[in-house]
């Protein structure tokens, strides 16, 4: 009955049930960010709006650096690395926070089930989410401070935390942690390069919307690098890309999740099987382990 009141409310799934490119699933994701835009973005620019507030008061409070470019002087590359740093981690707690967002809503979209965004929040377990995009935060900064390559390796490996801890819907929730980086460490590291191939990508898009339209201003009035209007307005532009490119990484999180399960667990043949047994299909995304 379960089964048959679940068809009865299908519509087009979102996510494809197999296998996918790499280039498929950044088109997942773009199409999973679209149908939850409205709850996405807004929450992604409240916190890049934060970010924003926060990285360019730590600019503001070194002399040497100035917008657009906030480069430093040899003496102040200190003070600006650890504003680096602070961006970095800062990137890791949002994305991982949204993550839970898009790990509740890429179950009715694999099934083509009918969630609004009310329902799919209520499952987000946005207190053990925030607990562990705070945790990955705290430890984001002195990997990224200390060298990059750690923070590589930390945001390679745990993206996909907080979509397990919603999706699968762990009884440990700190095991979502362990559970996302053996996920992302199979198939030859598959999830681990499309993760950051989906990062370089947004990274280029949001230096296109964050100071591309520096250089084309420039071009068009004169002295506009010395406007003393850019302390506000290069923040701004950033925070608008840094929106996008946070709800969409989330979302690509969640669609690797899915294609990773599929890939190394069969979550294809058991939705078939209980598809075509006529059970609750929404049981079977479940992985308490």
């Amino acid at each position: 009955m379960r089964g048959e009141a679940a068809r009865s409310r299908r519509q087009p799934a979102i996510l494809p049930l197999r296998a996918t490119t790499a280039g498929e699933s950044l088109d997942s994701a773009v199409a999973l960010l679209r149908q939850r835009a409205l709850p996405l973005l807004v929450v992604a620019a409240v916190l890049a709006a934060g970010e924003q507030v926060l990285l360019t008061r730590m600019r503001l409070a070194v002399p040497s650096l100035y917008p657009p470019f906030w480069f430093p002087d040899e003496w102040d590359f200190a003070a600006w690395w650890q504003i680096v740093a602070t961006g970095l981690a800062i990137e890791v707690g949002i994305i991982t926070l949204l993550g839970a967002f898009t790990g509740a809503a890429a179950g009715p979209a694999l099934l083509g089930r009918s969630m609004g965004n009310g329902a799919v929040l209520r499952r987000a377990r946005l207190g053990w989410a925030l607990l562990i995009a705070v945790l990955l935060a705290a430890v984001a900064w002195p990997a990224a401070y200390f060298g990059l390559a750690g923070v590589i390796v930390l945001y390679a490996l745990t993206g996909l935390t907080t979509p397990i801890l919603t999706l699968d819907r762990p009884g440990n929730p700190f095991g979502a942690l362990w559970r996302s980086a053996r996920l992302s460490g199979r198939g030859g590291l598959r999830v681990v390069r499309i993760r950051i191939l989906g990062y370089l990508s947004w990274l280029g898009i949001r230096a296109a919307l964050g100071l591309g339209w520096i250089a084309v201003a420039d071009m068009l009035a004169y002295n506009v690098l010395d406007a003393s209007w850019l302390s506000w307005a290069v923040p701004a532009a950033w925070g608008v890309a840094n929106t996008v490119a946070y709800a969409a990484l989330a979302c690509l999180d969640a669609v690797l999740l899915v294609e990773a399960r599929i890939r190394t667990e069969g979550l294809d043949i058991a939705l078939n099987r209980s598809r075509a047994r006529g059970e609750d299909e929404a049981a079977t995304l479940v992985d308490a382990r």
